[in-house]
């Protein structure tokens, strides 16, 4: 378990650092491992704890990681992590906190939401791409309910996590709808294992919270 974190640091350097672009075949298999390998981490915190938070947060991960494989086919990739982040607003929202600070995070999230939204939308209909401006709005709602979700929890790990697959998820929009940005793919998949680690981390925070917290107590901040 303590070896974990290490081996998925290893094999995400080797991935982005290390693995050539061609046989895709063999570029796909290194991506998933780092993925394997935080679902294996995520499955192992606490784990005879059996949460709705902790067995969300396991099947979203389970999701995000066929995205990694099926992102070769845009939309079917699209489609699955769009999937990982509906079960992660489920687990996160199964640990909601109530504070008003909190909750008015909605505005800067949908403010950042709608700029990146209209950015986006705009060049794919100077582009002639329609087809994929509905997908586009639709995604871009979910990850910003997922991060607002994740800020309700009071979570750190959640917090952070969420936050940096937005960064990586909007690296990766910018980069193939908008502009190119230099070293993209080390920046996208940098932010993206990390966030995906934070999240898994995260599930032990919830466990134990949820053992060690009084039901009744709401953090007012």
């Amino acid at each position: 378990m303590k070896r974990l974190p290490l081996a998925i640091l290893i094999m995400a350097i080797i991935y982005i650092w290390l693995i050539p672009s061609d046989p895709l075949t063999i570029k796909i298999l290194f991506k998933l491992i780092p993925m394997l390998l935080i679902l294996i981490y995520a499955y192992l915190q606490n784990p005879f704890a059996s949460s709705k938070n902790r067995w969300l947060i396991l099947t979203g991960l389970f999701f995000c990681m066929q995205g990694d494989w099926l992102i070769t086919w845009f939309i079917f990739g699209l489609s699955s992590f769009l999937v990982g982040h509906l079960f992660y607003v489920g687990g996160f929202l199964s640990k909601w906190r109530f504070s008003r600070v909190r909750l008015m995070m909605i505005l800067p999230i949908a403010i950042y939401a709608i700029y990146m939204g209209s950015t986006i939308i705009h060049h794919l209909t100077d582009k002639g791409d329609t087809s994929l401006i509905w997908p586009v709005i639709f995604y871009i709602t979910v990850i910003s309910t997922m991060v607002w979700s994740a800020i309700m929890t009071a979570n750190k790990w959640a917090i952070i996590g969420s936050v940096l697959f937005m960064i990586s998820d909007s690296i990766l929009s910018w980069n193939q709808f908008v502009s190119s940005i230099s070293y993209s793919n080390i920046l996208i998949m940098t932010t993206y294992y990390l966030a995906q680690f934070f999240i898994a981390k995260s599930i032990l925070a919830s466990t134990v919270d949820h053992t060690v917290r009084p039901a009744n107590s709401l953090n007012k901040a």
